[in-house]
């Protein structure tokens, strides 16, 4: 089955010359489609593209949807015949052979609806990468990890975790999923606008049954952070409300009324931490973000309920039934194998 390599770019041009080149290079025609989705940029993305690569299919929007949600307009757009699709961020390096052994282990084991493949560091390419590094798992709070990444601790990449792994979610920086199973169960939410939308995504993918894994032998290179910086102010909400949103979405009744009773503390004490660092506007976006889930949740009941109605695993084995931030500051458990008590 052929793939359609799908690149959301917004404001991206000097993304685009730097890594279109390698990923245009490295695919193999056969394989796949290369497709630039523009997300109303403003700046001269469009004459790059035009200029500098006219083989590649263009999609152009005349206004920002937001990564969730343009990927959705641009996905909606590509045409059927496509067995894949490849989400791939516009700050993305591959070197030769970096799509060939998803698609394989896909081909190879129908029961996997999507896989990811190992995300090293573009800038310390001895590292893993935030984003995704070797996998992602969540634990029963709904904070995220990696194989390979703990909260700010990313490890050296030494070939720890060089085997196929199931995991909880896959990264949304390159994610290859199976076209029929991302419509059918709806998609990226575009209500996240950004951040934490695959995971949601894959929550729904794997409570139905469906496997997710990371594929290793495939590496890329990640530049990360290049749409918003970690400490940016608009960032610490996205994760913050969008995180709330993920949990009642998918999360059964038996959990859901206690871990958002721990989460308000916990929410509040990371507010506290972001004053303390004097960064009073990620403090106030906590806060803003707490306040726009209240309001926007009822929107969301009908989702939960689908959602619920649609599990038939539970629970998920690949979600630590710990608290990482237990594991994390007070039982020093810095990298993932460290969580013993988990898989």
């Amino acid at each position: 089955m052929k793939t359609a390599v799908v690149i959301l770019n917004w404001n991206g041009a000097e993304m685009l010359r730097r890594f279109l080149p390698t990923i245009l290079a490295n695919t193999p025609d056969t394989l796949a489609d290369i497709i630039v989705a523009d997300n109303g940029s403003t700046d001269d993305s469009i004459h790059v593209l035009s200029s500098d690569f006219p083989q590649v299919s263009l999609i152009q929007f005349n206004r920002n949807y937001g990564f969730a949600e343009g990927y959705n307009q641009a996905l909606s757009k590509v045409g059927d015949e496509y067995g894949y699709y490849l989400l791939l961020n516009s700050d993305i390096e591959v070197p030769e052979g970096w799509l060939q052994p998803m698609v394989e282990y896909m081909d190879a084991h129908p029961d996997v609806a999507a896989c990811q493949p190992k995300l090293r560091a573009e800038h310390t390419r001895t590292h893993f990468e935030y984003a995704g590094a070797a996998g992602g798992f969540i634990d029963s709070l709904g904070y995220p990890f990696c194989r390979g990444r703990i909260f700010e601790n990313v490890e050296a990449d030494l070939g720890q975790y060089d085997t196929v792994c199931d995991v909880f979610w896959a990264t949304g920086a390159a994610l290859l999923i199976r076209s029929d199973i991302y419509w059918e169960v709806g998609g990226l939410d575009g209500r996240f606008f950004a951040h934490q939308e695959e995971i949601d995504l894959c929550w729904r993918l794997r409570a139905r049954g469906h496997r997710i894994v990371c594929v290793p032998q495939s590496v890329v290179y990640h530049v990360g952070g290049g749409t918003l910086p970690k400490e940016n102010p608009r960032k610490t909400f996205l994760n913050f409300r969008n995180n709330l949103l993920l949990l009642y979405k998918n999360m059964p009744d038996s959990r859901l009324r206690r871990v958002f009773f721990l989460r308000f503390w916990l929410d509040a004490l990371a507010s506290l931490v972001f004053l303390l660092k004097g960064e009073g506007r990620s403090f106030l976006a906590v806060w803003r973000a707490r306040r726009e889930f209240c309001r926007i949740r009822s929107e969301f009941a009908p989702d939960r309920a689908r959602n619920l109605a649609a599990t038939s695993l539970d629970p998920i084995p690949e979600q630590y039934g710990g608290s990482l931030l237990v594991a994390y500051h007070l039982r020093r458990c810095k990298t993932f194998r460290e969580l013993s008590d988990f898989r």
